[in-house]
């Protein structure tokens, strides 16, 4: 090869190559637009066709008076927004226990005691690896004649310690992603260990443990229809006895659906405003 042909190819190596077309390189919102579009007309098709394969006769013109009535002015809640009433009060009871049995087994974790760390990973180990179901069938049937406690606070407890094994390790891998260097400093200028973990650990994992928790916390919400198997009127139960009495299940249950999506998507935003707001705090 010449002098010259090595020179060319030498440029040629140098020279990035030429960049594609803006509109080659770059998706239009309009595709993502149409893709979601067809995904949704085909959802649709497919529970018409369903549907009609049954003969099914819809009913969504009685799905209201499930929801809320107004008589005589006066507005009286429906089976299904009773039920979420329960459901919700269901998750906050559990939300509570599960952020306390969460920060309690994780700390255990992360204590100097064997006997701690010894009963904090036989409760994880124990919890994370039965059933869901069988937990519950467990609370109900033997702890809660035990403790006294009518089902409605069995399936709290069930679900608390159930989402309480999986927030221990979320906790406990927020507490761990603080440099070391932060511990040492409370321990400098005097901080003893729960002043040290309040004013100092606490203030810079909360930020690292809100998403997964946020996660959690709408998998508890979701996670709160398995009480229904011991009879909780919650929301999924109503849908049920509703069902039951008048054979409209695709109506009411894409409703209890619709209802349930609506919250865990409202409290994703939720969540999402406090972490932008916590940003900005910073």
């Amino acid at each position: 090869m010449d002098y010259a042909a090595q020179s060319e190819a030498a440029q040629a190596e140098r020279t990035p190559p030429a960049r594609k077309s803006t509109l080659l390189t770059r998706k239009s919102p309009l595709i993502d637009i149409a893709q979601f579009a067809v995904f949704v007309v085909a959802v649709i098709w497919l529970t018409l066709a369903g549907a009609q394969s049954m003969d099914y006769n819809w009913q969504w013109y009685r799905v209201d008076r499930y929801l809320y009535r107004v008589i005589d002015g006066e507005f009286i809640l429906g089976p299904l927004l009773q039920g979420l009433v329960v459901t919700l009060e269901i998750t906050l009871f559990s939300m509570i226990l599960t952020l306390t049995i969460s920060l309690v087994t994780a700390l255990l974790r992360l204590s100097g005691s064997v006997s701690g760390r010894l009963i904090a990973t036989v409760y994880l180990e124990a919890i994370r690896n039965t059933p869901l179901l069988v937990q519950l069938f467990l609370f109900y049937f033997v702890l809660a004649p035990i403790l006294g406690i009518d089902r409605f606070w069995a399936g709290v407890l069930c679900l608390a310690f159930f989402e309480g094994s999986f927030g221990a390790e979320i906790i406990r891998a927020g507490l761990q992603s603080v440099p070391r260097g932060q511990y040492e400093a409370g321990d400098a200028i005097g901080l003893n260990r729960l002043d040290r973990l309040r004013y100092i650990i606490l203030p810079q994992a909360v930020p690292l443990i809100l998403p997964p928790m946020t996660g959690l916390i709408i998998s508890l919400i979701k996670h709160s229809a398995i009480v229904s198997v011991i009879a909780v009127a919650e929301l999924t139960t109503q849908g049920l006895n509703i069902i039951s009495e008048t054979f409209m299940a695709f109506e009411i249950w894409f409703t209890v659906a619709a209802i349930y999506l609506a919250i865990t998507v409202s409290l994703s935003f939720f969540v999402s405003w406090l972490e932008r707001g916590a940003k900005w705090g910073r």
